[in-house]
């Protein structure tokens, strides 16, 4: 699920080579020119302040605000764009015209500029994705549980599943990929951050020890989970966030799935495997799985603090790196900030690190996360 760092610029000042004893001469460092502000304001009033206000405040959503940015952040952004880095085709177009004294000039103009409040000019409320999908999980309760786990035979348990599998799964219900079942009537009116809503708070419950079946043998199905424990991990506790947790899973759900894979269901290495046994043998590998103690996969409750706190680390406000270009974020627009995490999630911006950082992160995090760096006041 994971932090906002936009590059890395580093200063290398090269010494030119003499034909001098050097012990005896003497290095002239030129001195670099200071930036001139007004000029800086003059250049924001022609170009831009269309989008980004002379006061440095973006003019619509998904436009950043720039007033009160770190200089040396701004100087970044200008020269990636410059480069190609970033991809905003009439900011190339300005940024490649702009001299070099346009530049410092600039930004050193809007970095000068008292904060502003978001763009939207109030603080943007606050996405909880947790809380977003217990409020959902009311709807499954019936059948899958309060808290997901689920007492009835044959209906799949959700407490700590895995996230990523779960939406995957239920965009297959969806598209219709597994057998038809009530789970098809309710899926049209979810979106795409209610399934992930979901998935978090489902993947956060503690699933339920259970007892043994009524039918298979756990001592007879351990060793033919062998195979298994490559994708499903120990004792059917799963590590992937795409691959399912089966530990602690409904017996008669995991044998109805097991055998789905002999005729409806897609996936090319549990058909291979799942050919080869006997209906005995799935028996006793939904008990042997039935019995084995799970967890939750994840933390929902405290996912957003413990990832914001990460990210504070590089973007307190009132911290300044001086080897790091690292933006202020704090009442930061949030269209604009889930476009940027998205881009460089999505390796459409670059910056190895934050791609890195990102990559794990499903929209509604972003949402989140930027939901909260634009509900803080702007410093």
């Amino acid at each position: 699920m994971k932090r906002y760092m936009l590059a890395i610029v580093f200063s290398v000042a090269l010494i030119g080579c003499t034909d001098k004893d050097p012990s005896t001469a003497k290095t002239t460092v030129p001195k670099q020119a200071a930036a001139d502000v007004h000029a800086g304001k003059a250049f924001a009033e022609r170009e831009c302040k269309a989008c980004h206000g002379v006061d440095g405040k973006g003019t619509a959503a998904a436009i950043p605000s720039l007033a009160a940015q770190r200089e040396r952040y701004l100087l970044a952004s200008i020269q990636a764009y410059k480069e190609g880095k970033r991809h905003h085709a009439a900011l190339r177009t300005m940024a490649g015209r702009m001299s070099e004294a346009d530049v410092k000039n600039v930004a050193a103009y809007y970095a000068s500029l008292p904060p502003v409040a978001s763009a939207s000019g109030k603080e943007a409320p606050f996405f909880s994705p947790y809380e977003s999908g217990k409020t959902l999980a009311a709807g499954c309760a019936k059948c899958h549980g309060e808290d997901g786990n689920s007492t009835t035979p044959g209906t799949p348990s959700l407490a700590g599943q895995q996230p990523r599998y779960f939406v995957l799964a239920l965009q297959e219900y969806l598209n219709a990929d597994r057998k038809k079942s009530p789970m098809h009537s309710m899926l049209p009116g979810l979106s795409k951050l209610d399934m992930e809503s979901l998935a978090l708070y489902f993947a956060s419950q503690t699933p339920a020890q259970r007892a043994a079946p009524p039918f298979g043998d756990p001592a007879a199905g351990e060793p033919l989970t062998a195979v298994c424990g490559g994708c499903h991990g120990s004792r059917g506790v799963s590590t992937d966030a795409a691959t399912p947790n089966l530990a602690a899973q409904d017996a008669r759900y995991l044998v109805n799935a097991i055998k789905a894979y002999r005729k409806t269901r897609r996936h090319e290495s549990m058909q291979t495997y799942v050919g080869d046994l006997g209906d005995k043998d799935i028996e006793n590998i939904a008990a042997f799985y039935t019995v084995q103690k799970s967890k939750a996969a994840e933390k929902g409750q405290t996912f957003v603090q413990d990832l914001t706190e990460k990210c504070n680390r590089c973007h307190r406000a009132d911290m300044d790196n001086a080897a790091m270009a690292v933006p202020k974020i704090s009442g930061q627009d949030k269209d604009y900030l889930i476009m940027a995490l998205r881009a460089y999630r999505d390796d459409r911006r670059e910056s190895s690190m934050m791609h890195n950082m990102s990559l794990p992160y499903s929209d509604s995090i972003i949402e989140s996360v930027s939901s909260f760096y634009a509900s803080q006041p702007a410093k």
